[in-house]
């Protein structure tokens, strides 16, 4: 992907609580400022109930729209799948 003005950009990730573990996909315009929230507790409900704080995939879109149609998709594949993502 070519270099993109970050002020526009989205990003994908996932995040799990160990290696093959609970996984997380979500989708965030500041991807550093995210995985920090999730590090430290202050996003509530599952990553928080699960103890997932680990980045294990993360993938930049030009656009949010792109970003969030991204994320439907993989929320919808099974986790075998989104487990040879992140290990490819």
């Amino acid at each position: 992907m070519t270099p993109l003005n970050l002020a526009m950009c989205a990003w994908v990730y996932i995040m799990a609580n160990k290696p093959r573990g609970t996984l997380y996909v979500g989708v965030t315009g500041d991807l550093v400022r995210r995985v920090w929230q999730h590090r430290e507790g202050e996003m509530e409900g599952f990553t928080r109930q699960h103890g997932v704080k680990m980045l294990v995939y993360f993938e930049e879109h030009p656009t949010m729209p792109l970003a969030i149609q991204r994320v439907k998709n993989l929320k919808r594949w099974v986790r075998q799948w989104k487990l040879d993502l992140i290990e490819a």
